[in-house]
């Protein structure tokens, strides 16, 4: 393979092979990441044929992962990740704890050391948010209770392997390794703790309270631009630009800095487009994810220490499963949000490469567990949709067994989580019908606009300025320069000619002359109420209409309709 064509080489390769097989994977009623993971697995270093470079590989996967949490971070809000931190903090705070324990049990019983069974436990403990968030789209359950519970615990989950990541060079020499790795950790364990919390509480500072107010802003003045590139363009900059400068600044990985992004980008109005445009490159990235799994995975490993490879397994779908599911019904959750939790965290993506790889570097976790952790990878990923359908059967199993604890246990939590989460969904909801009624009123008031889509009349609404006026207040003079049009929201106004008054009401529009002509104005407008306006400047409206000439067109006769009733009003008085 020549160098200069490895990329396009590894991109179109890794698409035929993952459309090829995953077309084969349906075809068995398996889930289609299944043939994407075959497909890895056939273009890997392990198996003969076209081996695929695994570098780059790895960091398509990277980009793949970055917009799928990007995109998932469009759907939440900061509300919805605080309304689930009562379940997700201490959840998946214990949840790691009593995994890694887990893992420590069985590598003391292989005979490994502390260190190497620390670093392995806390492999299996995580689960990837990619495959999670592939399983709850099946099932359409993202956006339900146990969904949103399910991947803040995974946020959660993200959040305190960045701190794990930090410490284990630190600790290294501690839990067993040689010299030459330990010095990748040195200084103060407790300076080094306290530095990464103060960037971690520092980033998410940022995240929920900075950046909503900056974001937004920005993409409804890229937006104001007409140009849909550059709205695409400026997307995926925000999204990358904010994954890549989290990781940089405050040592979080990419794809926790691109959901917050996502989380940030949703308090604008422009959320919903910004997630079309992404739409098709979160699809087609995203499969490369689950090509570089396949491609680290030696199916070897199978047939060397078929005994351990279940072991692993076992602990990835059937222990950490149970401490999940055990965690949500202690906590007073319904045994169905349980089984969900279970469901989603009986795999391990991501994270785990990362850490069996820094394990293996410091000398702490031996080769042949990281390839048992790629291997229950794998292998858990695969089976991670038939233990979804089994834990479907075991709610309705545990229902028809004993139907009043199936009823009853956590009702009540439940109940409030859903009503805060449905509150807070209604404020989202409510944002945007209040956004489409000022649309429609826009519409009303310019039929022309119905013949725009739905993106062009966003743009439009873009570009009007809000503007207020209290009673007895002027709006514009006469002799001013005309340099904008007026649209009334709320109240009314009088606009007071030569020799005659005409009184405006909402929905009503005034000054469409200085659109056309930037000309005097001629006559005084008072505010004879409190009120509202929308103001469309003169420069926004010729870079509009450049695009959609008939808008010029369409208010020339306004303006000159509005002329001819001022004329024929004057000569009848």
């Amino acid at each position: 393979m020549h160098n200069e064509v490895a990329l396009i080489s590894t991109v179109a390769v890794s698409f035929v092979a993952a459309a090829i097989f995953g077309f084969i994977a349906d075809r068995l009623r398996l889930p289609p990441l299944v043939g994407y993971l075959v497909a890895g697995i056939a273009m890997g270093p392990f198996t003969p044929g076209f081996i695929a470079d695994t570098n780059l590989a790895g960091q398509l996967a990277e980009m793949g992962v970055i917009l799928l949490m990007f995109g998932v971070g469009l759907h939440f809000s900061t509300s919805e990740l605080l309304a689930v931190r009562r379940i997700a903090v201490p959840g998946a705070i214990v949840q790691i704890l009593l995994a890694t324990l887990a893992g420590v049990a069985l590598c003391s019983f292989w005979g490994w050391g502390l260190g190497a069974g620390i670093v392995f436990g806390l492999s299996l403990s995580v689960a990837s948010t990619v495959v999670l968030l592939k399983a709850l789209e099946e099932r359409n359950l993202v956006n339900s209770a146990n969904g949103r519970v399910a991947v803040g615990w995974l946020i959660v989950e993200d959040l305190a392997m960045v701190l794990a990541l930090v410490l284990l060079p630190t600790l290294a020499d501690s839990l067993g390794t040689s010299g030459a790795a330990a010095a990748h950790g040195s200084g103060s364990i407790a300076m080094t703790i306290g530095l990464t919390l103060l960037k971690v509480a520092v980033f998410a500072f940022i995240a929920i309270y900075i950046g909503p107010r900056i974001v937004p802003w920005l993409l409804t003045l890229i937006a104001r631009t007409g140009s849909r590139e550059l709205f695409t363009l400026s997307v995926l900059a925000i999204a990358l630009g904010i994954a890549y400068g989290s990781a940089e600044l405050f040592g979080v990985s990419f794809a926790l800095g691109a959901f917050f992004a996502g989380v940030i980008m949703s308090e604008s109005n422009l959320s919903h487009r910004a997630a079309a445009d992404s739409l098709p490159l979160q699809n087609a990235f995203s499969v490369l994810f689950f090509i570089s799994v396949g491609m680290l995975f030696d199916p070897s490993v199978l047939v060397r220490e078929p005994v351990a490879v279940a072991a692993t397994l076992f602990l990835i779908i059937v222990g950490k499963s149970i401490i999940a599911s055990a965690i949500v019904l202690i906590l007073r959750y319904p045994i169905a949000m349980s089984l969900t939790v279970a469901a989603g965290l009986a795999q391990v993506g991501e994270f785990s490469f990362i850490l069996a790889g820094l394990g293996v570097s410091l000398g702490l976790l031996p080769k042949e567990g990281q390839d048992l952790i790629l291997a229950g990878a794998i292998l858990s990923i695969t089976l991670n949709a038939f233990v979804f359908s089994g834990a479907e059967w075991g709610h309705k199993l545990v229902g028809r067994l004993w139907p009043a604890f199936s009823e009853r246990h956590g009702k009540q939590k439940h109940e409030t989580l859903s009503r805060e989460l449905a509150k807070i969904r209604a404020a989202g909801e409510e944002r945007d019908r209040k956004h489409e009624q000022k649309l429609k009123q826009l519409i009303d008031t310019f039929p022309l606009f119905s013949q725009m889509d739905r993106n062009s009349r966003d743009e439009l609404f873009l570009l009007f300025r809000p503007k207020t006026a209290t009673p007895g207040e002027k709006v514009i003079r006469v002799g001013d320069r005309g340099d904008g049009m007026y649209f009334v929201v709320a109240g009314s106004v009088e606009v007071r000619l030569e020799d005659a008054a005409v009184q405006l009401e909402p929905g009503a529009f005034f000054g469409e002359m200085a659109l056309l002509s930037g000309g005097r104005r001629t006559a005084d407008v008072v505010a004879i109420d409190f009120c509202q306006f929308l103001v469309l400047d003169r420069r926004d409206f010729n870079l509009f209409a450049s695009r959609y000439p008939g808008l010029r067109t369409a208010v020339t006769a306004m303006a000159r309709e509005r002329s001819e009733m001022n004329v024929s009003r004057h000569n009848g008085d």
